[in-house]
């Protein structure tokens, strides 16, 4: 997110303050789309929890945060590590008392066409890309069914839904993730915890910054609005999804992608 994004979603949300004494946990949010997505929550109010598997960015990017007047710490997770999460959700929980948001945006890339991938670049993307989701999930749902409150959001992509040339991994986890996400919601509905997928298309990060002009323009030539999606079109819609004025919307997949596929 850009300064001025950052400050105009600070200036829109600094009256209602909508999350205010929540306390939100986004893995993956040392930098892009999860950082973001931090950087939205806590201008609407909420304690942030920034979780990543890179301590250095995780701390970096907390104090960050912290400078711009939010109550946030870090979390070094590896979220495909059992006893990393156990640690992170008892640290929040210590510090904090209660967990109202989950934002499972952790993820990774290994693509390749399906007669070269290997094993392990189909198993890296599966556990950290779908296991972890559960992982994070399970016992921090348990904090949320005692409050009987919370929001999970879960970050699939346009590729779960559709599927997308080698990348067989990548959608299979998000096509999962989009699954877990409709099974939550029906088994924690009565204790009003929402469970929903934001799919982003293709988005403006270091990763699509990397590809080629060709590769990128063929791309736009596809999207109806005709450029990348943001950070912060991504973070917009995870906060409308953890919003209490949400709580009647659970088990949808939201694809956030400038009209891609439609």
């Amino acid at each position: 997110m850009t300064t001025d994004q950052i400050t105009k979603t600070q200036d829109s949300l600094t009256a209602a303050k909508p999350l205010k004494d929540q306390v939100a946990v986004v893995t993956g949010s040392g930098r892009g789309i999860g950082r973001a997505i931090a950087e939205t929550l806590m201008a609407a109010g909420a304690k942030i929890v920034i979780s990543d598997i890179n301590e250095e960015t995780c701390n970096q990017t907390a104090k960050e945060l912290c400078d711009l007047g939010g109550e946030v710490i870090g979390v070094r997770c590896n979220v495909t590590a059992s006893e990393d999460v156990q640690k992170l959700v008892e640290t929040v929980v210590a510090k904090w008392g209660r967990i109202d948001v989950l934002v499972n945006n952790a993820g990774i890339t290994r693509d390749q066409l399906i007669m070269r991938m290997t094993e392990q670049e189909w198993q890296s993307v599966i556990d950290t890309n779908l296991t972890s989701a559960f992982k994070v999930s399970q016992p921090i749902l348990k904090v949320m069914s005692k409050q009987r409150y919370g929001r999970i959001v879960n970050i699939a992509s346009t590729t779960g839904v559709h599927g997308n040339f080698g990348q067989i991994n990548y959608a299979a986890a998000k096509a999962g993730l989009i699954g877990l996400t409709k099974t939550v919601a029906i088994e924690y509905a009565s204790r009003s915890i929402t469970s929903n997928a934001v799919a982003p298309g293709f988005i403006d990060t270091a990763m699509t910054q990397a590809m080629k002009d060709e590769a990128r323009n063929k791309i736009l030539e596809k999207i109806p609005m005709q450029r990348m999606g943001t950070p912060a079109d991504i973070a917009n819609t995870v906060l409308f999804l953890c919003l209490p004025t949400s709580g009647y919307i659970t088990g949808q997949t939201i694809e956030v992608n400038g009209g891609l596929y439609t």
